[in-house]
């Protein structure tokens, strides 16, 4: 069965307080996409967020991101009052996230929740700390210990606290031990939540697709608690970071900054930690997306301190073997390969052996006039088509930007003289939805038709990035009228049955045969 889904983070739904979270507008959309007939809701990674408030730079590869949290919830369980919630500042933008003003203020109403939380008389929440103590324990006393030293990095905190002492990290649990219960209560909370959602959402439906990004952020616990999983010296200081090399979108190439596995240690262990990361996304996601496939294969890695990424170089990944040790660890899994970008004939037969369905995306079919594998004709059933993805431009933006060349190829290929700007982005989702790819995401931006002001974020940039938001009410029900006529047109509305393209993934031998 083909189907399609939407594209649309948490945190751009229009909930109250500054932020998209797991409120009753998160209810409401996914009632929107059961009326439009879709399947799947993509979403971003739901890790807490630090410095650029990217969700691919989070202080945790387990946590989930307290601005999440539902405050009306909060307000119904009796923790919060609705006065408490409109006294503070969340910002004045109601299609823009104001970080700034969400970092003064949500955690102040979060500790006001907290002191009113009674941990004794919630079976739940000892369940919780049971099940999560893997990772919950680390992540809760290294978020207390950063507060206590001002943010800043754990590689500028005192040597003992650094380099974890038994002795300091013990008396930071005493001393400390008010704001680790806070952070754990965060936690709980998030995961309540979120699973609520999550079940809603499988009820009426619709599956999750979540996103795994491929490394971690260097300030984060996973790499203070577990140095060893990474290509560290002996001051823990990276040996080198990832990028990507220079290309013709980027003469300089893009520092990540995040620092590389140690393949071999991890190969050593089974890949017991990467096990666990996947198996702990595979109960908050029904689907995954693993970002940046290609790192499995051969990754950029860049001198330590190198201003650019020009002089990195390829290394080798772990290859199959890594898959290998998942299946066989955890089954079968419903995986899709982020393989965007240039492609060695290695990725490729990587990609093959998986048997993981990788992406298209519809934009790219037009940056030249040479044969590309995103035209629309060259897809094969097994893939993931989208218009564009959160770090494109929408639709609209990207041919409002486009060089001529562009812009006439994609009239040419749609056949048209000329294409109507105020609903070419339609033009687009008709030519993703009537492909052969068995997925099609389409982000709700360019169902909106809007411009490049909604795009959610421009890579290798500061500022300005994972800020837009929906406005109240502005997905109409004529527009969900609209969403479930094409989705309907191209053979793609949801049935209620469990997909062919979920069945697809669960049942192919991961290694080439069906």
């Amino acid at each position: 069965m083909r189907e399609s889904g939407i594209l649309l983070p948490v945190f751009s739904l229009a909930s109250e307080y500054g932020i998209g979270c797991f409120s009753k507008e998160a209810y409401e959309f996914v009632d929107q996409l059961k009326a439009a007939g879709q399947s799947k809701w993509q979403i971003l990674p739901l890790g807490p967020t630090g410095y650029g408030d990217s969700p691919y730079q989070s202080f945790s590869t387990f946590a989930g991101n307290p601005y999440f949290i539902d405050l009306e919830t909060l307000i119904q369980d009796g923790l919060l009052t609705k006065k408490e919630c409109i006294s503070y500042d969340f910002g004045t933008e109601e299609d823009r996230i104001d970080y700034g003003k969400l970092y003064l203020s949500r955690f102040k109403v979060l500790w006001q929740a907290y002191r009113r939380f009674n941990p004794k008389e919630t079976r739940d929440y000892r369940k919780f700390l049971e099940r999560s103590r893997e990772w919950l324990d680390e992540y809760c006393l290294f978020m207390a210990l950063k507060n206590n030293h001002k943010g800043v990095s754990w590689k500028e905190w005192e040597a003992p606290y650094r380099d974890r002492h038994p002795d300091a990290l013990k008396k930071a649990e005493e001393e400390l031990a008010d704001e680790i219960d806070f952070y754990r209560f965060q936690q709980y909370e998030f995961d309540r939540q979120w699973t609520k959602l999550h079940t809603y959402a499988n009820e009426n439906g619709v599956q999750i697709i979540g996103d795994i990004p491929i490394y971690v952020a260097f300030d984060s616990a996973d790499t203070w608690a577990n140095p060893e999983l990474f290509l560290f010296d002996e001051q823990n200081n990276p040996a080198a970071v990832a990028g990507v090399p220079p290309d013709g979108f980027s003469k300089l190439g893009q520092l990540w900054g995040n620092p590389l596995y140690d393949w071999e240690y991890h190969k050593k262990t089974g890949y017991e930690w990467w096990m666990r990361r996947v198996d702990h996304c595979l109960k908050l996601y029904d689907m995954v997306r693993i970002d940046h496939f290609r790192g499995f294969d051969e990754y950029y890695a860049v001198p330590y301190k190198e201003e650019t990424a020009v002089n990195g170089k390829w290394m080798p990944g772990p290859g199959i073997d890594f898959f290998k040790a998942m299946e066989n660890r955890l089954g079968k899994l419903n995986i899709i390969a982020e393989d965007l970008g240039f492609l060695t004939d290695s990725v490729l037969k990587l990609l093959e052996e998986t048997g993981f369905p990788g992406m298209k995306v519809i934009q790219f079919a037009f940056d030249s006039r040479e044969s590309s594998n995103y035209l629309p004709y060259t897809y094969t059933p097994n893939c993931v088509v989208y218009t564009g993805t959160h770090d494109n431009d929408t639709t609209r933006g990207w041919y409002h930007n486009a060089d001529r060349k562009c812009r006439d190829f994609a009239k040419e290929y749609l056949h048209k003289n000329a294409l109507d700007e105020n609903n070419l982005a339609w033009d687009f989702i008709a030519m993703a939805m009537g492909s052969v790819a068995e997925l099609c995401v389409i982000p709700i931006q360019d169902y909106l038709c809007r411009d490049s002001d909604a795009r959610i974020n421009t890579p290798s940039t500061l500022g300005n990035n994972w800020v837009w938001r929906l406005k109240k009410n502005e997905i109409s029900d004529n527009l969900v009228k609209e969403i479930g006529w094409i989705t309907r047109l191209y053979g793609r509305a949801q049935t209620g049955k469990e997909s062919r393209f979920t069945l697809h993934c669960k049942g192919r031998n991961q290694y080439g045969n069906n």
